[in-house]
């Protein structure tokens, strides 16, 4: 069968290329003139193909796993587009999507997050509205735009049901092991390492695939990516993980302590394996989703085997393909920790990288800066399963979206040259040099108030907060990297919990989660057919005026505070030495406003809520926060 003409060079292919060479003097076979190829000018994919003529299969895959214990190996259901050409001879890679929610999803309760004094569920009920998953997705055939855009241009495009949903078999984990190896087995089929069924049970293989894959999405469906990429399977030669999840003891606990995704409250591994949970047998799992609310531990939030099983850094030098992250630095569902402890895993890897941060939040970046994007995903597609070619890894890996929404381009991320700045935490504000060693207290009632009326004044006396700030800034000041606290306290009550929020302090409009579509041009990307235009509109960011913004925050379980897997007895009124992280950002403080960093106990919106009244009392002078700041 014929292959497609592709352009390929020495640099990329080494051994392969000189032995080419060394060939070149045979004589080699006529190419037919009606041997279907791909389209290739200037080192780039054209559109070439008819997305109105694709053909449409669906096969269920073997994986390696019974992960629902009926004695047969699970199978994972895969839905192609490909070019009619595919069916002549003409074989090309594929993109594929890996999702739980293409099946749909279930209406389930969420756990009950306020505790009695005993540190129990006081019985709560939660309303309608708060049962949603806080990694949502799309529940229809072919959405988004590979199809339009890319297969017109020699690739096929795939949607995969996640083990325990749509068509697939197996069950629903939340980030365990079979789930990965269920997205995997679609690379092996393609590669012909895995067996494959069509919707009669006759045996089908891919003999149109290159075995060259890749393997994109946001949320769940970004997160799927990086796990299959952290098994090193061959075949799979790029990624695009979009807000994803690096591990998953990050999504749902946070240095010992139960918290949630932003919006989410009482979310956690077993609500969320029994929303997608969507399979047509809806008996056999239960044991399984049992499982998962007995060894996720609400109680501790400590880390333990189960969580080890759903880290995918300890296994990223495993990874063979290039990875194309990005993340929106207001994402609170996915926190920014994810992307930011990936990045750092590639780099001590060495593992060939480009990242996106922009303003938003959960969101697809495509409408937000459509034509830029498309044309960078095109050429990290183009180069990593075409081998064309294109300077793909040339220019600088970084693109940052800055508070006036420009993007900037930069080698690095933090940018190279970033320094710490450590402010201490004094009882007059934030400075660089310690104060007096003066204790100062809280009253906890962030079961009842959210952090954002916490932070408000910061100048008025409030007993439910500690309020730091500096003065004026004298010029912009950009953080961008993890903010470190190091805390001298002791506390007295029920809730063991200690959160800090970093502040900007300032009226200003600035980015929010949101964007807003442009409705007044709709901008066609890609070719469409009559149940799909191939045309969207633009994005812009949704902002807000405000006098104040929540920057960063972080949590820590004081009883973890010597090690996330094992708590230790939080003796009242004993100070302790409290340490911990708060989520990577990329921030600039303008010149005219102040930093501030407020200490609460409970966060309302994100961790589990002790009765009020816990009393949390800070050395000032002494502790202190540690900014990774740039020029």
């Amino acid at each position: 069968m014929a292959r497609p003409t592709v352009v390929r060079t020495a640099r990329r292919l080494g051994v392969a290329a000189v032995a080419a060479s060394l060939l070149a003097a045979l004589p080699a076979p006529a190419a037919q003139a009606d041997d279907p190829a791909l389209k290739i000018v200037g080192n780039e994919t054209q559109p070439a193909f008819s997305r109105a003529d694709a053909i449409s299969q669906q096969v269920d895959v073997e994986t390696e796993t019974d992960s629902d214990g009926d004695g047969r190996l699970d199978t994972v259901r895969m839905r192609i587009l490909r070019p009619k050409e595919t069916d002549a001879g003409l074989k090309v890679a594929t993109i594929i999507e890996a999702s739980p929610y293409w099946g749909g999803g279930n209406d389930v309760p969420f756990h009950e997050v306020d505790l009695d004094e005993d540190g129990l569920p006081a019985g709560r009920r939660l309303s309608g509205e708060e049962r949603v998953p806080g990694l949502v997705g799309p529940s229809v055939p072919f959405p988004g735009y590979t199809d339009n855009y890319f297969l017109p241009r020699g690739y096929a495009v795939a949607q995969v049901d996640s083990v325990g949903t749509g068509g697939s078999t197996g069950c629903p984990t939340s980030g365990g092991r079979n789930e990965t190896l269920g997205a995997k087995a679609a690379v092996d089929w393609l590669n012909g390492r895995a067996k494959g069924w069509d919707l009669d049970g006759r045996p089908v293989g891919a003999a149109w695939s290159t075995g060259n894959a890749a393997m994109m999405g946001i949320s769940y469906n970004g997160t799927l990516p990086t796990a299959v990429a952290t098994t090193g399977v061959e075949g799979l030669k790029a990624i695009v993980p979009i807000s994803g999840i690096s591990s998953w003891y990050d999504y749902y606990r946070a240095n010992g302590g139960v918290v949630a995704p932003g919006g989410y409250q009482g979310e956690d591994t077993d609500i969320l394996a029994k929303y997608v949970y969507s399979r047509t047998d809806r008996e056999i799992c239960k044991g399984v989703l049992n499982r998962l609310t007995a060894e996720q531990d609400r109680t501790t939030g400590d880390w333990s085997r189960f969580w080890a099983e759903r880290d995918y850094l300890k296994d990223v030098r495993k990874i063979r393909a290039g990875v194309f992250a990005v993340h929106g630095g207001n994402d609170w569902n996915v926190k920014t920790q994810h992307f930011g402890q990936l990045w750092d895993a590639l780099k001590k890897y060495d593992v060939p990288r480009k990242l996106w941060l922009h303003q938003a939040g959960h969101i697809n970046p495509m409408p937000l800066r459509m034509e830029e994007w498309l044309g960078q995903l095109h050429r990290w597609f183009d180069y990593w399963l075409y081998d064309l070619d294109n300077g793909a890894l040339d220019a600088p890996p970084v693109d940052v979206e800055q508070a006036d929404f420009t993007w900037r381009q930069q080698s690095d991320w933090p940018a190279r040259g970033t320094r710490d700045l450590t402010l201490r935490l004094n009882a007059d504000g934030l400075a660089p040099l310690p104060g007096l060693p003066v204790k100062q207290s809280l009253s906890d009632a962030g079961r009842t108030v959210k952090a954002e009326a916490l932070v408000t004044g910061p100048d008025a006396a409030n007993p439910n907060r500690l309020a730091y700030t500096t003065g004026p800034l004298s010029r912009d000041l950009r953080v961008n990297g993890v903010p470190d606290m190091s805390v001298r306290a002791s506390l007295d009550g029920r809730s063991p919990y200690v959160t800090a929020l970093l502040v900007d302090y300032g009226t200003e409009t600035r980015a929010t989660a949101g964007t807003v579509a442009d409705t007044s041009k709709l901008i066609c990307y890609g070719e469409g057919i009559p149940s799909d235009t191939g045309c969207t509109y633009r994005t812009t960011h949704r902002t807000e005026t405000a006098d104040f913004k929540i920057v960063s925050r972080g949590w820590l379980d004081a009883r973890n505070r010597n090690s996330i897997a094992r708590q230790e007895r939080v003796v009242e009124g004993r100070e302790y030495r409290l340490e911990w992280e708060m989520q990577p950002q990329d921030y600039v403080f303008k010149k005219g406003h102040r930093l501030g960093v407020v200490l609460i106990s409970t966060d309302y919106d994100h961790t589990l809520r002790y009765p009020a009244g816990t009393r949390l009392t800070v050395r000032s002078g002494v502790s202190s926060v540690t900014l990774p700041v740039a020029r």
